[in-house]
């Protein structure tokens, strides 16, 4: 009787932990995605090119203020380029734009919103994708905090892509490519 009462509250513990997929799919449709015209300091070419693409800005649940438009120097130490977490039909991709231009637009790490969706406390689910400017000091500490291989030479800032409160990747323009290096685990 103590073993069959024990096992009835586990399954009941693990079955409140356990959402239906309905509830994921709820999530995912209610995550708040930004338009591009939220990010008043968007240079006009790059806002528009957003609006031509559909993009909106997803956000994080951690932030209740507009993110996931950053800059920083993440193609050379020579000219400031922004990064734009672009959401198209629930799938985010990163977009760089290299000096604020339109025509050579680096499209990284395409995944589905759902992916980065989690258990934020009680019965609710959140988007938890965030990027962030990481300048090179920081890369070379996360690298060797976490017995990383050693990274290239680093001249510039790289783009923290993560999942809150899980993990993240460090994305570094190096030799005419996009690195991936160790971010927070």
């Amino acid at each position: 009787m103590l073993i069959v009462t024990l096992l009835a509250l586990v399954m009941a513990e693990l079955s409140a932990q356990i959402r239906p997929p309905q509830d994921w799919a709820a999530a995912d449709a209610s995550t708040v995605r930004l338009e591009p015209s939220a990010f008043t300091d968007l240079p006009a070419p790059v806002r528009r090119y957003l609006e031509r693409r559909g993009c909106t800005v997803p956000q994080s649940f951690a932030s209740r203020t507009p993110h996931n438009v950053i800059r920083g120097r993440f193609s050379t130490s020579q000219q400031t380029d922004l990064a734009v977490l672009c959401s198209r039909s629930r799938v985010s991709t990163v977009l760089v734009f290299r000096g604020g231009d339109t025509g050579n637009v680096a499209e990284l790490a395409e995944t589905p919103d759902r992916n980065y969706l989690q258990g934020v406390g009680g019965q609710a689910i959140a988007f938890s994708r965030k990027i962030d400017a990481v300048s090179p000091t920081t890369i070379r500490r996360l690298s060797a905090v976490y017995n990383a291989p050693k990274p290239p030479p680093l001249e510039h800032d790289g783009i923290s892509d993560s999942f809150l409160e899980k993990a993240s990747v460090v994305r570094y323009w190096y030799r005419d490519r996009w690195l991936q290096l160790q971010g927070v685990d």
